[in-house]
């Protein structure tokens, strides 16, 4: 029996090369540390993927496994080609693992541990090694596994001691493909061995994290390095020379898969490549055959590598003296916003399109306010797919996604929040071969018509928010399906996704619509109570209005405002039929969410002074955690109070507190890169509004930050003066645009897209730069200024 492709030898000089040269100057990608938010519930996938890549090889360990792989010396028990990365709740993809023996007990293939729970293996301390494009791990057998990855494919390599660790055997080692899952969800499944080639293929029905329905997966892998010499498949724990299985029902009832024995591999060396799909396992096939038509795993790992250096390039940061531990954080906070969303154009079974398609949007509730904004500043080709992808979805499925997954519609935590999206990229003038005519139709259809079931996309209560303003405690108008849950938080949300709306409308010229939603945005306003108090351990807080949930007739019900905060019940306000009035926060959170209208807000409230006082209590009273995404954004806050040198102090307690360079570095899940999305934009100094052109400005993490725009070309730079690298200078003085004078405490995307330079002179203490009401970011909802913005 032959070997079906062989490693290419030599290595070419040029990739040696290459290499030694890139070793001689620490580079960003030399910073990223794939690790980072590894364990302690940041559950980041961090082994090979490209950008946005479909495939994504990893290891994964019986624990907590949500992204496959966790730095805590918990059992391996494979390696699978697809994963999510920084989920909440349930394991994600993880389809069809593989795992290496060095042999058998007594060279018998049926003393193999065929079970995950059986064979998963410790890992030898020390022995990871995580870059951006690879990943490598030494199994307690010293077996030495690495990995890389193309568009479509898995590429791995198993490299064996000479004396495997079984007993009474000699070095004869085995592959095992199964048909399984991280959530071992599988339904049912079919695998086929080829006696000529040793090419296994087969595919199985899973479920989707968070979210219904489920998908079926397609895989096709081939090995190289030596020859086979017996194959067959496995079911439950006995293996049989058979060529193929069908099974039914989930992988704890019958384990099943197919296996593949060799002889010692003279280099010790075997790779093996798994070609994914979702279309076929023909089509499995020819995507690996395609993207690794041969075998040299090197230059497989360093074309990876290649693309995340230039991927990372529109970057350049002068540290002026930053600390490592800094440089780590946020190269890395840079390189996790670019895992997800997933391209998996040309693998869409659903319907036939040219447009893109993209994937794993989970959640838009989390990614809207951090990720989508990051991306359009360095990636706004990749950003313009994915907008492209989602109109799409509504084209095809009537509804623009709140999430989604594995080709599944996922569950909406609150309002429509690819609305949000949406018109954050118009504004940005994203334009290139987006349908902005059907895209303004998905967004009406969001505001206007409620879906069959709006616990899977678009709004429910639409009947009650137009006819009363809000979200009604006992909202029982619905003619659909959904969880009569988050009447505050639903409310404030759709108040916003309306205010986002209008944004646009009136950017195409409907001033109907845009009158119409301007007004609709001031909604949040019904569920003000202005006499409510809120007492912490029976001690009042001394704050007095918060949003509180109010029946149908008008009258007024109730929840703790530090309800679901971490100083009371934090967990208990989830997507459940007891899930309460606010989604995953406090009424105190959501009193603050007012992102179109921050004037009225504020002034409701009480003013400049009491507002930045209640703000100030929220940060440091235990209330806020920032590690849920809604947290963002109320760092910044103080720059509509006129104190702009409060959200710098602040984000330079939140960094490098609670996000740092440790495999804990992170506070929360990090939900496909927003945590990732959220550092790295704080540490540039331009936080965003998203679903505005708002920028808001605070000192960069660095002497200095630039941006190349991949649209004009154009470079844009913010330098600090008088920078301090141990944080004292964090307060701006004076701010220069182009060599002039420049007060405004924000900035809209004409910056980045022109290009030039903001200089920001910095001090110890604050200052009156940005402090005047027309220094302050624009209020544009029905209650405020609604000043039309001047273009820099």
């Amino acid at each position: 029996m032959g070997i079906l492709w062989r490693t290419i030898l030599p290595l070419f000089a040029y990739f040696i090369t290459q290499t030694i040269a890139q070793a001689q100057q620490k580079t960003p990608f030399d910073y990223v540390d794939p690790l980072i938010g590894t364990t302690n519930g940041g559950h980041v996938f961090p082994g090979a993927t490209l950008p946005f890549g479909m495939a994504k090889a990893g290891p994964d360990v019986i624990g907590e496994n949500q992204g496959g792989f966790a730095s805590d010396n918990s059992p391996i028990y494979g390696f699978s080609h697809m994963h999510d990365s920084g989920t909440g709740g349930s394991p994600s993809l993880g389809n069809f693992p593989i795992f290496p023996f060095t042999s058998c007990d007594n060279n018998n293939i049926n003393n193999c541990r065929f079970s995950k729970y059986s064979r998963a293996t410790r890992r030898v301390p020390g022995s990871v090694k995580a870059h951006p494009g690879y990943f490598a791990i030494t199994l307690e057998s010293q077996i030495q596994t690495e990995m890389t990855v193309t568009n479509h494919t898995a590429f791995y390599r198993f490299t064996f001691p000479e004396k495997p660790v079984e007993a009474n055997s000699t070095l004869r080692p085995v592959v095992i493909v199964d048909l399984d899952d991280l959530p071992n969800t599988r339904s049912d499944g079919n695998i086929q061995v080829n006696a000529q080639t040793g090419r296994i293929t087969g595919n199985a029905v899973f479920s989707p994290s968070f979210g219904s329905g489920n998908y079926r997966s397609y895989f096709c892998a081939d090995f190289a390095g030596a020859n086979f010499t017996n194959l067959g498949i496995y079911s439950g724990s006995r293996a049989r020379s058979d060529l193929s299985v069908n099974v039914k029902g989930r992988y704890n009832a019958n384990p099943a898969g197919g296996w593949i024995q060799f002889n010692a591999p003279a280099s010790k060396e075997i790779v093996v490549r798994v070609g994914m799909s979702f279309i076929s396992e023909v089509q499995a096939c020819s995507n690996a055959e395609k993207e690794i038509p041969q075998g040299d795993f090197l230059s497989i790992r360093l074309r990876a590598e290649q693309v995340w250096r230039d991927k990372l390039s529109v970057i350049e940061v002068k540290p002026g003296g930053a600390s490592e531990d800094l440089m780590t954080s946020f190269w890395s906070g840079v390189y996790r916003s670019m895992i997800s969303p997933q391209d998996y154009t040309g693998e869409n079974p659903l319907w036939t399109s040219d447009e893109p398609y993209y994937d794993s949007f989970y959640c838009i509730w989390d990614s809207f306010r951090s990720i989508h904004p990051l991306l359009t500043l360095l990636d706004p080709h990749s950003q313009t797919l994915m907008v492209r992808s989602l109109i799409d979805i509504y084209r095809h499925e009537g509804k623009l996604p709140d999430c989604r997954m594995s080709l599944c519609k996922g569950f909406t935590q609150g309002g429509s929040n690819a609305d949000v999206v949406l018109v954050d990229a118009y504004l940005k003038n994203l334009t290139t071969g987006i349908d902005w005519r059907t895209g303004y139709l998905a967004l009406i259809s969001d505001a206007e018509i409620e879906p069959p079931n709006w616990d899977l996309e678009g709004r429910g209560g639409l009947d009650s928010w137009k006819r009363t303003g809000y979200i009604p405690l006992d909202d029982d108008d619905d003619p659909n399906t959904g969880t009569h849950t988050r009447s505050i938080s639903r409310t404030v949300e759709y108040a916003y996704n309306d205010f986002c709306i209008a944004q646009m409308a009136k950017g195409i010229g409907n001033m109907g619509d845009y009158t119409k939603y301007l007004q609709r945005s001031g909604n949040w306003r019904n569920l003000y109570k202005p006499n409510q108090t809120s007492s912490i351990y029976a001690q009042d807080t001394g704050f007095v209005g918060f949003l509180q949930p109010r029946y149908k007739n008008g009258t007024w019900g109730y929840q703790d405002p530090i309800f679901c905060s971490p100083l009371l019940e934090f967990t208990s306000c989830y997507l459940n039929p007891e899930g309460h009035e606010t989604y995953e926060g406090s009424a105190w959170l959501y009193t603050f969410f007012v992102p179109g209208d921050m004037e009225t807000l504020i002034r409701t409230l009480g003013g400049r002074d009491s507002f930045v006082k209640r703000l100030d209590f929220f940060h440091e009273s235990g209330l806020l955690y920032i590690g849920d995404e809604q947290g963002f954004l109320k760092v910044f806050l103080y720059h509509y109070a006129g104190r702009p040198g409060l959200s710098a102090l602040r984000t330079h307690f939140y960094i490098p507190s609670q996000f740092n360079s440790t495999v804990s570095g992170i506070p929360g899940n990090d939900d496909s890169g927003a945590m990732g999305s959220f550092q790295a934009l704080t540490m540039m100094g331009i936080f965003p509004n998203a679903g505005q052109d708002v920028y808001f400005i605070t000192p960069p993490f660095f002497e200095e930050v630039s941006i190349l725009n991949q649209q004009t070309g154009r470079k844009a730079t913010i330098r600090n003066v008088n920078f301090d690298p141990t944080g004292k200078n964090v307060f701006i003085q004076s701010a220069r645009l182009n060599g002039k004078e420049y007060n405004k405490n924000w900035l809209t995307h004409s910056f980045f897209m022109g290009g030039g330079v903001l200089e920001l002179v910095l001090g110890s203490s604050e200052s009156k730069w940005g402090t005047r009401t027309e220094d302050v970011p624009p209020s544009l909802g029905p209650f405020g200024d609604r000043k039309v913005r001047r273009r820099m």
